[in-house]
């Protein structure tokens, strides 16, 4: 299949993510079903940003171009080993995305919490262009792949790291996002922070989950625009996580602010529980963001002059996880 075969079968694909077939109705339901954190709002979050930021004709041409290795293509694909995470809908679709275009072979070990929509769409790309059958597939053991691509916690990467150590890799560990307010935000960009924080419940690597505020800084605003988050109270599971850390910190006699459905606690961690927001104080601006770049726990900063609030959750194509471009190690694995 040539690249603009693969383009196009994208396009498609975009546009039927976008599209309210009883097909993809029940997918979507029945991922939610299968999984109480993928609310059907988050579902649909997650897809409009797939099709919206990746899947449009012009955007892949765009950032194809960027990489002229992609012209010739390739007769001798590499088989990658794709292990994908769970956490938030759809969240390994980008590197399937990367491995179908460079021209590779991807056999995809989906997470058990997240294989249901990812499953689907692959079915629909094989049923409009069956060729796809022998360039995507689904395995519960990745064995005799050239190269391999692996999400997890800090935990599951090491045993990734000595499993794959023989074989080229990309291997993602914990990763976090942070906020450097000012004190000056305007309503709108407070209201934006309150998407980057709790959006898919704050399980992403682009959920915001440490804040870095100056000195006597005036929590009410933000307090304010996190209230329009106060449904997820409603849902059991997260509300079992907000009621267990709240007795933390009652029983320790620990200083907390709260709204319904979040608790903002002084931490210096850049990791925070589900349903829990850290915040620490600076004195200089230019130090506590110093400190902040390159820094292997980040995956993005939010604020003035970085990430635009209310985007973090939606990335365009060609940013990718961890800084690692993608697209150029799989290309290398054509090459070599």
């Amino acid at each position: 299949m040539r690249l603009a075969q693969r383009i196009e079968l994208l396009v498609q694909l975009g546009h039927y993510m976008q599209g309210q077939s009883e097909e993809w109705l029940a997918a979507k339901e029945l991922a939610f079903r299968k999984n109480g954190w993928f609310l059907p709002e988050f579902i649909d979050l997650s897809v409009k940003n797939i099709a919206g930021n990746f899947l449009h004709e012009t955007i892949l041409k765009k950032w194809t171009a960027a990489y002229p290795a992609l012209a010739a293509d390739t007769n001798d694909p590499q088989l990658v080993g794709l292990v994908m995470a769970g956490n938030i809908p759809l969240v390994g679709f980008h590197d399937l995305l990367c491995i179908f275009i460079s021209g590779n072979k991807a056999l995809i070990k989906a997470s058990s919490k997240d294989e249901t929509l990812i499953q689907h769409l692959v079915e629909k790309m094989i049923e409009w262009e069956p060729e796809t059958a022998g360039l995507i597939s689904f395995a519960t053991l990745l064995k005799g792949c050239n190269a391999y691509i692996a999400t997890g916690s800090d935990n599951t990467a090491g045993y990734f790291e000595y499993y794959f150590s023989r074989y080229p890799s990309l291997i993602r560990r914990n990763r976090t996002s942070v906020a450097v307010l000012t004190g000056n935000e305007t309503t709108e960009e407070l209201e934006g922070l309150a998407d980057d924080v709790q959006l898919y419940f704050g399980r992403g690597c682009r959920n915001v989950t440490k804040l870095l505020v100056p000195e006597r800084y005036a929590f009410e605003p933000l307090l304010r625009a996190l209230q329009k988050y106060d449904y997820l109270s409603e849902v059991h599971k997260y509300k079992n996580n907000y009621d267990y850390n709240l007795a933390l910190y009652l029983l320790n006699n620990r200083f907390y602010m709260s709204t319904p459905a979040l608790l903002l606690v002084e931490d210096s961690s850049f990791f925070a529980p589900v349903s829990q927001l850290n915040y620490e104080h600076y004195e200089n601006l230019s130090d506590a963001v110093a400190g902040l770049v390159n820094n292997a726990s980040v995956q993005c900063i939010v604020g003035h002059d970085y990430t635009p609030f209310g985007s973090a959750q939606s990335p365009a194509i060609d940013q990718y996880a961890d800084g690692a471009d993608t697209m150029q190690f799989l290309l290398t694995l054509r090459q070599s």
